[in-house]
């Protein structure tokens, strides 16, 4: 079967030459008809293919509003083969005035609001119509201003870009991203702008500080406050990339005493700002926020009430909230357009509008230009029309007379073709001696207009005249005043952590298993706690909630977290292996808490231990830091907080031996073995017959606590005497029944 199939005619390539071609075929098309704007309107085909839609099915801004749905209809069927919810998507964004800065598409309905932009109802239900800016791109688009190209099926005519009188591209604005390059163009002031464009038709070669005299910044919808300095901002110009902040902005209520925020930066939900500082609120690293409530309606848009507590700093408080939430945002820009010639460029400030300029040089001369045929075409006909009706009866006796009068009226008056169809076409009723006067009036006022043109298309400097005039008059009708102010501000700095938090007391309390909670106060039995079936308590250290917890496995290793992250003792607590990253198999021993220069025994059941700083033991890693070495077999002891000079260390063993002797002939390590607590036999400890079992740091007027299962035993200081021995002796025996020692501790 394979024999007789027939591959004559069929092209062969490589595989690598054709995914290479295919791909880069594809990027382009990504690049020039989808995701860049083009310089001259700053739209995108799917957005110039809605504009010109809506304008031929008359949705002018004079009109009614028509369904959403007759429009997209419209789009996907003649223009743009896409599909329909990405059309209406494109449709909406160019509707949204907080989106949008100046808006082309009117919206009647629910297009979505700031907190939700893409909220907004199915275009069934929706209406929409052009606004009036939308005159600024559509006006000059039957005057012979644009070229014209085939629609995806050759059946129609397509605009190639519009005639747009002002910079578009940097009036909206525009984000997209396409293979290999991206756009970010923030919106701008018309005014602005126009004034930029005014002076450059003057000066081209005008230096871009001196542009920015006129173009402050980006001008955002939603206003706010562009906290950048004018330097940066002036880099991005010089440069077409950058980023700038902007900020919300705020008041202060001095009767009411809250912080009113009625202005977000550009494409911030106050839904999502309410959501952050709420979350802060939870956590507990707000204490000086009462409350926050989101008080917008359709006569404030924004309106976002804090409550701070009466002796809050309403500065600092505003400046953390800058610096944590979406207050504040930095914004990408990169000023990547389609170009005259059909290629993406990253261009200036400068260069961007010089460029325009060009553009719109291009479509005023072609606009004059097709007046000026117009005119002329005008002019030739009344030309024939004025010989007609000086000859009126002889017109007149040949039309009556001859079978083919055209042929003869034009050899008979010297007239074009054209000339004798007007004439012939003329109406009795318009062959009245007044018509004659009226074909004078007029030829005289078009002869004073072809004058004119042509004086102005041959004249640069008049040709600049008419440009600048026709941007400032458009800059007159469609501008307004800035929105975002420009005021240079020191960068946001979040309020310290250990700050936010109350500083209360805490008990840090881990279980057998490795779960971990942290109690409010000192006076709780961690031992009475519930815990989970089939675990138990481990051990506990007391604290303050501001302070870092840091915990010790049977690896040697430490961990810290900071005491307020833990969760509360009002629940079972989480397990210790989500917030760190032991080795496999480790289990939890113990946890010290205290100020960074506190003292803390650590020690072995193998006899050995050392005094540590408990800032040595932090461990900035979830993977923790080696702090006690272990010898071969041997196990981590709970450790101690040492408290005073003159406490004494109580250490036990399995075969009932208790030993006391100062702290002070404990040796302080950052980290390490440790020297010999007490005198373990290292056949014993490997057999596992003897081995410390506990170990505790008595401070003076203390007792010490000794457990074994559910008992226990006090033992006053002043009767430690008798077991006071030397450091790494063997110690004293305990009384009859205290040989199975499992812990000791202080009270």
């Amino acid at each position: 079967m394979q024999d007789e199939m027939n591959f004559e005619g069929v092209e062969k390539q490589p595989l690598r030459t054709f995914t290479e071609k295919a791909y880069l075929d594809y990027s382009m098309y990504v690049i020039l008809d989808r995701a860049l704007p083009s310089l001259s309107d700053g739209l995108k085909p799917v957005q110039r293919r809605i504009t010109y839609a809506m304008s031929e099915l008359g949705l002018s801004a004079g009109q009614k509003h028509k369904k959403s749905a007759r429009t997209v209809g419209d789009v996907i069927g003649k223009f743009h083969p896409h599909g329909d919810s990405a059309c209406y998507e494109a449709m909406v964004l160019m509707a949204q005035d907080f989106s949008y800065r100046y808006p082309i598409v009117d919206g009647q309905g629910n297009w979505g609001s700031i907190d939700d932009p893409k909220s907004f109802a199915a275009m069934r239900y929706t209406e929409s119509k052009l606004t009036r800016y939308a005159e600024v791109l559509l006006s000059e688009l039957s005057d012979g201003t644009v070229d014209w190209q085939p629609n995806f099926d050759g059946s129609l005519e397509e605009p190639a870009f519009l005639p747009a009188r002002l910079p578009n591209v940097l009036l909206n604005g525009t984000q997209g991203i396409a293979v290999g390059m991206s756009t970010d163009i923030p919106p701008h002031n018309l005014r602005e702008v126009a004034q930029a464009c005014i002076h450059l038709l003057d000066d081209p070669e005008a230096m871009t500080r001196t542009l920015m005299k006129y173009v402050k910044g980006p001008d955002l919808p939603t206003g706010g406050e562009i906290i950048t300095p004018r330097s940066e901002l002036l880099d991005i110009y010089n440069t077409g990339n950058g980023g700038f902040k902007a900020r919300a902005v705020y008041e202060v209520d001095e009767d009411e005493g809250v912080i009113v925020i009625n202005e977000l930066p550009y494409q911030v939900s106050g839904n999502k700002i309410i959501e952050q500082i709420a979350a802060q609120m939870r956590d507990k690293k707000l204490p000086m926020v009462d409350d926050i409530r989101d008080e917008s309606d359709h006569e404030e848009r924004i309106r976002i009430v804090i409550e701070p507590k009466k002796k809050a700093d309403v500065g600092q408080l505003m400046a953390h909230l800058f610096a944590t939430t979406d207050l504040e945002r930095n914004y990408r820009v990169n000023l990547n357009v389609i170009t005259l010639e059909g290629k993406p460029k990253v261009m200036g400030l400068r260069d961007l509008l010089n460029e325009w300029l060009v553009f719109r040089t291009q479509t005023v001369t072609r606009r004059l230009q097709y007046r000026l045929d117009k005119v002329d075409k005008r002019l030739h006909i009344l030309d024939g029309l004025l010989a007609a009706y000086l000859n009126l009866d002889e017109v007149i006796r040949i039309i009556r007379r001859e079978d083919e009068p055209k042929p003869v009226l034009m050899k008979r008056f010297k007239l074009t073709e054209i000339q004798a169809e007007a004439i012939l076409e003329t109406k009795l009723r318009h062959l009245a001696k007044l018509e004659e006067m009226k074909i004078r009036d007029e030829q005289k006022k078009l002869a004073e207009e072809k004058e004119e043109l042509e004086s102005t298309l041959k004249s640069k400097a008049k040709l600049k005249k008419l440009i600048a005039a026709e941007i400032e008059a458009d800059a007159e009708k469609y501008g307004d005043d800035r929105r975002t102010r420009i005021v240079e501000r020191e960068a946001a700095v979040a309020i310290d952590e250990s700050q936010l938090v109350a500083n209360e007391p805490a008990t840090i309390i881990l279980s057998k298993g490795g779960f971990v909670r942290s109690a409010k106060g000192h006076e709780i039995d961690a031992r009475t706690l519930q815990y989970k079936s089939g675990d138990e308590y481990q051990h506990s250290a007391k604290g303050r909630s501001v302070q870092q917890a840091v915990f010790l496995d049977s690896t040697g290793r430490a961990y810290s977290l900071v005491a307020h992250s833990l969760p509360s003792a009002r629940g079972l607590g989480e397990p210790l292996s989500s917030r760190v990253d032991p080795p496999d198999g480790a289990k939890w021993r113990g946890v010290m808490i205290g100020e960074p220069e506190d003292l803390w025994l650590v020690a072995s059941d193998a006899g050995y231990g050392f005094t540590v700083r408990l800032k040595e033991a932090y461990a900035s890693k979830k993977a923790g830091k080696t702090l006690l070495n272990l010898p071969p077999g041997a196990l981590v002891l709970p450790p101690a907080p040492v408290v005073g000079d003159d406490a004494l260390v109580a250490v036990t063993s399995k075969d009932g031996k208790l030993l006391v002797f100062p702290v002070k002939d404990v040796p302080e390590l950052p980290r390490g073995k440790g020297n010999k607590l007490f005198d373990i036999p290292a056949k014993k400890f490997a057999s596992r017959e003897d081995f410390m079992t506990g170990m505790a740091v008595v401070p003076k007027d203390k007792s010490l606590v000794v457990r074994s299962g559910d008992r226990k035993m006090t033992i006053d200081w002043k009767d430690l005497k008798d077991y006071r021995g030397q450091r790494a002796q063997r110690g004293s025996v305990l009384p009859r029944g205290w040989r199975g020692v499992d812990s000791l501790e202080t009270e």
